[in-house]
C-alpha cells in the first residue's frame, strides 16, 4: 500500500451540484476512514474563511492509502462529486508523507 494525493478542482457555480453529492462523497471517506487509509481529506474554500457561504470552494484534496496508482485513479473517478459533474478535474499522484514523523 501507498499513500496517494488527489485533488480534484470544482467547475466554476457547483456549489449546488457539491452540496447535493456530498453526503455521499463523506460516505466514501467515512469508508477509508474505518479501513484505516484515510490519511486526511477537505475542500478547499474559495475565500478566505473557513466557512465560505455562497462562495463556495474551489475544489478538494484528499490524500489515502491504495493499492496502486491503478486502484487510487479507480476510486477517484467514481467520487460522487466526478459523478455530478462538480469536479472539472482531478488529479492522481504517489505520495510520500515526509512530516510529522
Amino acid at each position: 500500500m501507498m499513500l496517494y494525493a488527489i485533488v480534484g478542482e470544482d467547475r466554476p457555480d457547483s456549489l449546488a451540484s457539491r452540496l447535493a453529492a456530498r453526503p455521499a462523497h463523506v460516505e466514501r471517506l467515512t469508508a477509508l476512514q474505518d479501513e484505516g487509509r484515510l490519511l486526511l481529506a477537505g475542500p478547499f474554500p474559495a475565500i478566505d474563511s473557513p466557512d465560505p457561504g455562497p462562495a463556495g470552494f474551489t475544489g478538494s484534496l484528499i490524500v489515502a492509502e491504495f493499492a496502486s496508482l491503478e486502484a487510487a485513479s479507480s476510486w477517484a473517478d467514481a467520487d460522487p462529486y466526478v459523478v455530478a459533474g462538480v469536479y472539472a478535474k482531478v488529479i492522481v499522484k504517489p505520495f510520500k508523507k515526509a512530516l510529522p514523523a
